[in-house]
């Protein structure tokens, strides 16, 4: 029989789990039992909201204001994790910004925020993690459909930033397997967020593309990620989940 809570006693940290798809993720692992510490960059009410909801759990829950694109704050972030929390055995890599454009007139601070939030800033705060991060553990990244092909123009930057956590999903896998820590990414299509909502400027060119007409929920990708964070997925690694709608398909 499984389990209600199969993360019981076990420590997450999601970054950029304010709002959207990582708020979602942080609230379903807590249901699934494990305590959770988030970050956030500017929306303090809605993290502060968001830890009281998991508190109401019976879960230790935090919320760390952190940058993704400073290496110090994604560092301090895993810190204070393990010291509010006891421990650290999930981390999941969240955090991400896409500024979609023209690339020929993108300006270069558009182009290295996105670079240094989605790429430098999931190997910084990895790295931080797994020094704390035991046998057994999990390294779950956010990636995206776009990591695998580009399915409209104006995205190329953000596109190039996740097919990097394919490789480094991949090659990290290689060398934690002997500490079966598992390391794999959940593919989002389009989900309804603030960062790229179901009436936005990107949704016309995206409608046409999906299997399934809609945009996604951000509970469909927590589900995702509750699945390679429990023990059910401990064989699993070195993957991806896509939740697309089909339109990588």
């Amino acid at each position: 029989m499984n389990s209600p809570t199969p993360l019981a006693g076990k420590r997450a940290l999601v970054t950029g789990a304010a709002r959207g798809i990582g708020a979602a993720i942080a609230l379903k692992l807590a249901e699934d039992g494990a305590d959770v510490a988030i970050t956030y960059e500017k929306s303090a009410v809605k993290a502060e909201a968001l830890v009281a909801e998991m508190q109401t759990l019976g879960r230790n829950a935090v919320a760390i204001q952190a940058d993704a694109a400073s290496p110090e704050a994604s560092r301090n972030a895993v810190e204070q994790t393990v010291l509010q929390l006891g421990g650290l055995d999930i981390l999941v890599n969240n955090a991400g910004v896409l500024l979609p454009g023209s690339f020929l007139e993108q300006p270069l601070e558009e182009i290295e925020l996105q670079l240094n939030v989605n790429v430098r800033g999931v190997f910084v705060i990895t790295q931080a993690a797994l020094k704390h991060i035991p046998s057994g553990g999990r390294i779950i990244s956010v990636g995206s459909n776009a990591g695998l092909s580009v399915p409209f123009a104006g995205i190329a930057v953000y596109a190039a930033t996740k097919s990097a956590l394919e490789s480094f999903t991949r090659g990290l896998a290689r060398e934690l397997g002997s500490r079966e820590i598992t390391v794999n990414l959940v593919r989002p299509g389009p989900i309804d967020t603030d960062m790229n909502p179901a009436d936005g400027p990107l949704a016309p060119s995206i409608l046409p593309s999906l299997s399934i007409a809609r945009y996604g929920k951000t509970r469909e990708v927590a589900e995702a990620v509750a699945f390679l964070a429990g023990p059910g997925a401990a064989y699993v690694t070195g993957s991806g989940i896509l939740v697309d709608g089909g339109i990588a398909a």
